[in-house]
């Protein structure tokens, strides 16, 4: 069974590195490059495996998708790495507390992001 990984980014840089970097590893990956798309698209499609999740992000932030991704039952449990720009350990705190399960730093390790999918997807 192939691994599903939602990516929530606007940098279309940022998307594409993540995309091609799990995408080598086998696993689907799936995309919004805003908040509401990105709502949208967990809370009406098949649900990933793993969420990776911006802070940044237009019209809805991740803070706010995160605290609306707990609150239901069906995506409560739903493995969330955030995307935090280096040094914004408030960020980190904030998202820590509404519920992520990991962090990656911008800019970003690909060791590390594949690691924290790996991990969350039970692989």
């Amino acid at each position: 069974m192939t691994t599903r990984v939602f990516i929530a980014e606007d940098e279309p840089n940022i998307l594409e590195s993540l995309s091609f970097l799990l995408g080598r590893e086998g696993w689907e990956v799936t995309s919004a490059l805003d908040g509401n798309s990105a709502l949208e698209q967990l809370n009406e499609g098949a649900l990933p495996d793993v969420v990776i999740l911006d802070i940044m992000l237009p019209h809805r932030n991740g803070f706010d998708i995160l605290r609306q991704l707990r609150a239901a039952p069906r995506t409560r449990d739903l493995p969330v790495i955030v995307l935090t720009a280096k040094g914004q350990e408030k960020d980190r705190k904030t998202a820590e507390e509404i519920g992520a399960n990991a962090f990656v730093t911008k800019p970003f390790s690909n060791k590390d992001v594949v690691d924290q999918v790996r991990k969350l997807a039970g692989l």
